[in-house]
């Protein structure tokens, strides 16, 4: 398993940070209105740059189902999940591979 380049968790990590952001300053317009279909294309979207980015972690798919669920979307869990992602732990990650490398 190769090592994932800084660029590639930088660039993910601000994604997640994006998308966090944006939830949290655009809550109003999102919970149980109008825009509500754009968050949840969103939250696929982000799913999908971040399993391109730095491969598929166990850790995106909490983040994704709690992204769902009005209020509970306010925490920056793709943040957090993507940190979770790209910590070095013993010099090793627990993902698969981007298909992309």
């Amino acid at each position: 398993m190769s090592q994932i380049s800084p660029r590639r968790i930088w660039i993910a990590r601000g994604i997640a940070a994006a998308a966090d952001l944006l939830q949290i300053v655009a809550f109003p317009y999102f919970f149980e209105g109008i825009l509500s279909p754009v968050n949840a294309i969103l939250d696929v979207v982000v799913a999908a740059a971040l399993v391109l980015l730095v491969g598929w972690h166990i850790a995106f798919l909490p983040s994704f189902v709690v992204e769902q669920i009005p209020f509970a979307d306010l925490a920056p869990t793709w943040s957090i999940a993507v940190l979770i992602v790209t910590r070095k732990a013993g010099g090793k990650q627990a993902i698969i591979e981007p298909p992309f490398a």
